[in-house]
């Protein structure tokens, strides 16, 4: 398949902004890394837990050599237990997806936090306190979930593919990582953050750090402390597939399939 890198195939013709979104270890990062190369696409992350400076092997953040050459935003932005609100977040996006379009290029929004996802593609407005939402906002202001999404309010530039696994399957894969992750590179980690930021934040406390300093200080086993993980990485995909399934526009694909359909999508716009 030619590539359409360097081709009249730029955000600037097609007006698109690429969201790959799904739960938690799915194959998002690496996917999107693949199609940025193919369509000189430009990633932010969408990912309240990658935010964070020193965060690294714990929230599974690409590494420079996984990034490929493709630029990455949204990563390190703040330090642990630092105010950094869904505002400043769409702010922050909007500003990135401005910046790349003016280059030429796509923007790719690449993620599993919903609340980030929604603020930006429904166009949610804040409060003048940056940190609540707006009661305009239609996926929030109503009790019946049919009802929270109305569609006259989605923004239409957006192109929406989420990672589809089976139940069975994503576990399968959450387990496997789990594996991957608890490593002496993670130990190391979890000890600097403790030093530097102590565990009184959120970010701390909401990670696998948590489990990872326990079995560190001798409370549990290295079994233990895997096995808490998987089951709370596990329950946050859970919450992650729940608060995407109030958005029918999401093009729900296997992972091996994601790649082919955005090539054809970005192609068939172009002869447009």
């Amino acid at each position: 398949m030619k590539s359409l890198v360097n081709t009249s195939v730029t955000s600037n013709k097609l007006n698109k902004v690429i969201v790959i979104l799904g739960p938690t270890g799915s194959g998002k990062t690496g996917v999107s890394i693949k199609i940025a190369k193919e369509i000189g696409g430009e990633i932010i992350s969408a990912d309240s837990r990658a935010i964070y400076k020193g965060m690294d092997i714990g929230t599974a953040k690409p590494s420079l050599e996984e990034q490929d050459g493709v630029p990455h935003f949204g990563l390190d932005l703040v330090e642990p237990g630092e105010r950094f609100t869904v505002a400043d977040w769409k702010a922050y996006a909007q500003g990135k997806i401005a910046e790349i379009q003016a280059r030429g290029h796509v923007p790719m929004i690449v993620g599993g936090t919903g609340l980030y996802i929604d603020a930006l593609i429904y166009d949610y407005q804040f409060g003048p306190d940056d940190g609540k939402r707006s009661a305009i906002n239609p996926q929030h202001r109503k009790d019946n979930e049919k009802e929270m999404t109305d569609r006259k309010e989605l923004c239409t530039n957006y192109l929406l593919i989420g990672v589809k696994w089976s139940p069975e399957e994503l576990r399968e894969r959450l387990t496997a990582r789990a594996e991957q992750m608890f490593c002496p590179e993670l130990y190391e980690e979890t000890k600097y953050l403790v030093e530097k930021y102590g565990f009184g934040s959120q970010a701390m406390k909401s990670n696998i750090y948590q489990f990872v300093w326990q079995y560190l200080n001798g409370e549990i086993s290295l079994e233990k402390a895997k096995e808490l993980f998987i089951y709370d990485d596990w329950h946050l995909a859970k919450r992650q597939i729940t608060w995407f399934k109030r958005t029918p526009e999401i093009n729900w694909l296997p992972l091996e399939k994601i790649y082919p359909y955005v090539i054809k999508y970005m192609q068939d716009e172009q002869r447009k």
